[in-house]
Parts: structure tokens; C-alpha cells; sequence
């Protein structure tokens, strides 16, 4: 059996960017490194939300990056 163990987390804010030169909209993305891995989705939903208001772009998406060491039990 393995176990997970996660080891760090991101939260990524998806900002719309414009249109590309056939019409498909392109993204930008801010990211923040160092969350804590413990932090719910309410809580990154909230500071997401008080990060959006102070960017010059629209919000397309919210993100969770987590990744995670997997090790044998």
C-alpha cells in the first residue's frame, strides 16, 4: 500500500489575456507559491477573491497546484 504525503501547494489565478490572431481567447496566469498544503478551498477561494478586484485583467479560473510525495507503507 502507498501513501501520499503532500508536499507543497499553489494557488493559480487565470487571468483572460485577449484573443489570439484566429479568435481563440489566451490566458495569463499569477501564481502564489507557499500555500499551506493544510488550506481549504474555501480559504484560497477568498483570498482569490480579494487578488481579483486588484488585477487589470478579467478572471477566467481559480487553481489548486499541489504536488505530492508518494511512498511505499
Amino acid at each position: 500500500m502507498a501513501i501520499t504525503n503532500k508536499m507543497k501547494s499553489q494557488l493559480q489565478i487565470v487571468l483572460e489575456d485577449g484573443l489570439d490572431e484566429e479568435g481563440n481567447m489566451t490566458f495569463k496566469n499569477k501564481n502564489f507559491n507557499n500555500v499551506k498544503t493544510d488550506a481549504t478551498a474555501d480559504q484560497l477561494f477568498a483570498v482569490a477573491s480579494a487578488l481579483v478586484p486588484l488585477q487589470q485583467r478579467s478572471l477566467a479560473g481559480i487553481e489548486r497546484n499541489d504536488s505530492s510525495l508518494i511512498i511505499g507503507a
